[in-house]
């Protein structure tokens, strides 16, 4: 299962990371991500929404790789794996957390910036990790300090991730994928706005896409 997670990210380099306040706005925004080229969504678990958002976006698409972020205890992981969650991603490093990910072969992405967070993943054998938050914690130059030392790694940043930026990070090999929530901001979401959700998706798909030379 971990493989395919990696994959996954791997192959879309970019996951929205989504703070879903309403369920019925679940499956709109995961059919507008479908539509828009990146089926994949990180919905995070700090809203009581998200964890029957999570259950009908993986019950209605398939297709899609659903997972929680912001699984900040072990009970929380536990409700995000039984909504159906296919990779959990926490702010930072909860050794309960990633055991229990781990126990049910799921994938986990913990939040670390600094080495020591670092070696702790390290000890589970984790291959990727969460930079959080990038932007304020010196984004890709501390990645690549960081990934100098821990060779055997890679990072997943999120925080201060744009369209702006978001090809510069890409093109460091250090780094799997990108979070990022530009394209599904709250505001957007609570509007009902999917008509522009899709916009910014569409166009984050394109940058990535020129970028691979597709």
């Amino acid at each position: 299962m971990y493989e395919k997670s990696l994959e996954t990210l791997r192959r879309q380099k970019l996951v929205p990371v989504v703070k879903l306040e309403r369920v019925q706005d679940a499956l709109p925004l995961g059919e507008t991500l479908c539509e828009a080229g990146l089926p994949i969504a990180e919905v995070t678990f700090r809203t009581d929404a998200a964890q029957e958002a999570i259950e009908k976006l993986t019950k209605e698409f398939p297709g899609m790789t659903v997972g929680a972020g912001t699984v900040v205890n072990k009970e929380q992981a536990k409700r995000a794996f039984a909504a159906g969650a296919q990779f959990l991603v926490s702010p930072g490093v909860n050794r309960e957390v990633i055991e229990y990910a781990l126990g049910q072969n799921c994938p986990v992405y913990p939040g670390t910036c600094t080495p020591s967070e670092i070696m702790t993943a390290l000890e589970y054998g984790l291959p990727v990790v969460k930079f959080f938050p990038a932007n304020q914690y010196g984004g890709l130059k501390t990645i690549q300090a960081l990934g100098s030392v821990f060779s055997q790694l890679q990072f997943m940043p999120t925080g201060g991730i744009h369209a702006g930026n978001l090809l510069e990070y890409l093109e460091d090999p250090r780094v799997i994928a990108c979070g990022g929530s530009w394209m599904v901001k709250d505001s957007l979401i609570r509007q009902g706005d999917f008509q522009r959700v899709g916009q910014l998706t569409r166009e984050a798909v394109k940058l990535i896409q020129e970028q691979n030379g597709k």
